[in-house]
């Protein structure tokens, strides 16, 4: 397992409950000594995430005791209003296909502009400096606000807007998944494997039912879809701690 010596300086987890997001959770609470999270109720079909949330962050506290000493309140804010006008198939009824613009129809326009100025807003009143997300370019649907050239204009933003010193942080940004896999086994072991296998929701369409060698979901939408051609290139390799 990883350890590095913690950074006094607290962080700020965008949790959603799926994959990324924990590995991500994982990766603050090895490096700092301070750690919240925050998730979004937009009004997103698959709103199950919302639970999962709770499971992954129970099952860490349960399975590793150092962390859960440095993991602090978890935080839900209600933007149902936000998710209504940026309407997609991730918060209507929509089939998920490309779209005129090139982009799938899963993609909410501002997302996580909209989700980090909020938690910019939460974690100066919390005395947080760092925002970690698990926004990628690497295995990602083309999402613009994904791009790590978008985040470090909003990082510029907040800070000139706040007057603090935030720093997004997207551990994440330049890994495949099949890399993400690798970074919860070095840093969890088989303990935080499992639980993001059994714990964390990706799946667009909200489908817990059938629990496949990656985790839940419908095994067909792009979320799935990544997600499972990343761990069967990880497996594939023999389920490394490290991957070039």
């Amino acid at each position: 397992m990883s350890s590095v010596e913690p950074s006094a300086d607290g962080a700020l987890v965008l949790f959603s409950g799926g994959q990324d997001s924990t590995a991500c959770l994982a990766w603050a609470l090895d490096r700092y000594e301070r750690v919240e999270t925050v998730g979004f109720d937009y009004g997103q079909r698959h709103i199950v995430e919302m639970e999962a949330r709770q499971a992954v962050r129970s099952a860490m506290i349960a399975r590793f005791p150092a962390w859960a000493a440095r993991l602090g309140e978890d935080h839900v804010i209600d933007i149902r209003g936000f998710g209504a006008v940026a309407e997609s198939a991730l918060t209507a009824d929509r089939e998920i296909e490309m779209t005129q613009r090139g982009l799938p129809s899963t993609f909410v326009p501002g997302r996580n502009l909209v989700f980090l100025t909020y938690a910019a807003a939460l974690a100066d009143r919390r005395g947080l400096t760092a925002l970690v997300g698990g926004m990628c370019e690497t295995d990602f649907s083309g999402y613009p606000d994904c791009r790590r050239d978008t985040l470090d204009a909003l990082q510029t933003a907040l800070n000139l807007g706040m007057d603090r010193d935030f720093r997004v942080e997207t551990p994440l940004m330049w890994l495949t998944k099949a890399q993400t896999w690798a970074l919860a086994s070095r840093l969890g072991g088989e303990a935080l494997v499992e639980i993001t296998i059994a714990d964390s929701h990706t799946c667009y369409r909200g489908e817990r039912g059938e629990r496949h060698a990656w985790g839940h979901g419908c095994g067909t939408c792009p979320a799935c879809a990544l997600r499972a051609a990343g761990y069967e290139a990880w497996s594939a390799a023999g389920r490394p701690e490290q991957m070039a």
